[in-house]
């Protein structure tokens, strides 16, 4: 009888059922935001193809940090995965739940309403009964009194008596009926009353008990997918975080650094010692095996870190970076540097060169098609298109023969690091080692990391023409302003030097200026610059251009 209890309690049971289906929607839209939020992020940090930040990645650190990203898309896909299945496996599992509960509880307890409206209608039947009893006896209790009363009254005739009698008879029937269908009613109420709350009501009591058992036993076994689902993908997050692990372990500082020095290695030797020099001598014009302190004679003492020829020599080197960009060829870069930069864009050029060929192919095929089947296309619509590929193809073809004959000059000026090697130790055994061709050409390096080739090249002539105060033209010989003597033998390779034997007497035609480099010549024809360390100088006190030291 306490329908409207359980029918309040039910009823909060399924909200409650509601509001846990909430709960899980809303975490599964977390966990896509979430795994949204995390691939973005994995996305904004990914390296931009075909720019400066792909190449970062050569190195194993960066590696790692780009198998970091990858492992952390993949986690944001486990955290996709919980939002799908608890998505599946529960809100809409649940969701069809509540649907078929609301609907069980609504049969329910319109049977309970429909038990309570019977058991009403036969309250109301005896009542009706009973009250049609009561009547009746109190009519057939009247009729009888005055049946009695027309009886003793003498002045009353007998046919009036009669009918009196008979007018009791009949009320004493009907309360006799109304007697016997009040009975009925009472037992048949009591009955009906006996089995609503000893058949009736229990029975739906007992479904709707069920019906909210099953709804918490539901409740509990959701909660426990729920965890299972996030158990689930434990292993491979798990698996994703030893990923990480695992590309953190696998950084190698030494491969990293030997990345370094190849990407950046010059393909110089190191300079040579610098020699003590005696002051406390009178200063005269002697012999040196360093051309850094004496052969630049300004009459201060270290030269090449001071002094006139570093102010002319550094502007020079910036105006060069100004005036004139990246040269073509690489000509502004350090050897093995400038023999990377020309291997690279040989292997660019043949790449677009495959492209190019690669689209002529495919327009040739089209054209075949074209001439079997006209009704597709006009085939000398693509003869335009076809000549000017062609064209591409072998302007490409003669740029990449330019750069790789650069790379071929510049490969046959780069001496085998052993033979180099021996043939150091093979002229300077028991002798200070000097500097070398390179090692003089890297004195040439600026403090800002820029370097400057050699001066026979058409720009630097312009640059030199307008900073130093010793001009030279290439179309008149310069005179001979002094004699040296070659103190080793040096082999000439890049433009603009002269190989000397040693021992050998030369013309001095132009001193060191502060660039580790004398100008010399050999006979008319034969004239280039040598490493300042490599001769012994003589200069001629009387000749033109020679400098006085005292």
């Amino acid at each position: 009888d306490q329908f409207d209890n359980l029918e309040k309690h039910t009823q909060w049971g399924i909200d409650v059922l509601e509001k846990y289906i909430k709960f899980v929607k809303e975490r599964t839209e977390i966990e896509l935001s979430y795994a949204k939020q995390l691939r973005n992020l994995s996305k904004k940090y990914q390296p931009k193809k075909n720019s400066k930040e792909e190449e970062e990645y050569k190195y194993t650190s960066c590696k790692a940090f780009l198998s970091t990203l990858n492992e952390m898309n993949d986690y944001a896909g486990q955290h996709e995965v919980i939002s799908e299945n608890m998505t599946s496996q529960i809100t809409v599992d649940l969701a069809r739940f509540v649907q078929e509960l609301k609907q069980e509880r609504k049969s329910n307890f319109h049977d309970g309403r429909k038990a309570q409206q019977h058991m009403e209608t036969c309250w109301k039947q005896l009542e009706s009964s009973k009250r049609r009893f009561e009547r009746d006896c109190k009519e057939a209790d009247r009729a009888q009194q005055y049946f009695e009363k027309m009886d003793a009254d003498i002045n009353v005739t007998k046919a009036d008596v009669e009918k009196a009698r008979q007018q009791a008879q009949i009320r004493h029937q009907m309360a006799e009926d109304s007697k016997a269908d009040y009975s009925s009613s009472l037992q048949k109420f009591n009955q009906e009353q006996h089995e609503y709350y000893h058949t009736h009501i229990p029975s739906i009591f007992q479904k709707i008990q069920e019906m909210e058992e099953r709804r918490i036993v539901r409740i509990g076994e959701s909660m426990k997918t729920y965890a299972e689902v996030d158990r689930q993908v434990i292993p491979i997050i798990g698996k994703c975080l030893d990923g990480i692990v695992k590309a953190a372990e696998a950084i190698n500082q030494k491969s990293d650094s030997q990345l370094v020095i190849e990407a950046y290695k010059s393909g110089f030797e190191p300079p040579g010692d610098i020699e003590f020099e005696d002051y406390t001598q009178p200063m005269k014009r002697t012999v040196s095996d360093n051309s850094l302190s004496n052969s630049r004679g300004d009459g201060k003492p270290e030269l090449k870190f001071g002094g006139k020829s570093k102010g002319k020599l550094w502007p020079f080197i910036k105006k060069n970076k100004v005036l004139g960009a990246t040269p073509e060829d690489f000509s502004n870069l350090p050897p093995e540097q400038r023999r990377k930069k020309l291997q690279q864009k040989v292997d660019e050029l043949n790449k677009e060169i495959q492209k190019e060929m690669d689209q002529r192919d495919a327009i040739t095929k089209m054209k075949d098609v074209y001439l079997k089947n006209p009704q597709m296309g006009d085939p000398a619509s693509l003869d335009h298109k076809l000549t000017e590929v062609s064209q591409n193809i072998e302007k490409l073809r003669l740029e990449a023969q330019k750069f790789e004959a650069w790379l071929a000059e510049v490969e046959g000026r780069l001496p085998a690091r052993g033979e180099q090697a021996r043939r150091q130790s093979g002229m300077y055994d028991g002798q200070g080692a000097p500097t070398t061709a390179n090692s003089c050409a890297q004195d040439r390096e600026s403090p800002d990391g820029s370097y400057t080739e050699e001066r026979s090249q058409e720009n630097e002539v312009k640059v030199l023409a307008t900073d130093f105060d010793d001009e030279f033209d290439d179309e008149e010989p310069l005179p001979a302003i002094g004699t040296c003597k070659a103190l080793y033998t040096f082999e000439g390779q890049n433009e603009g030097t002269i190989s000397v034997i040693e021992g050998e007497i030369l013309y001095v035609i132009e001193e060191d200026k502060g660039d580790g480099w004398t100008r010399i010549r050999r006979n008319e024809d034969e004239e280039g610059y040598v490493p300042t360390s490599y001769v012994e100088v003589y200069l001629d006190k009387n000749a033109k251009g020679a400098k006085t030291y005292i």
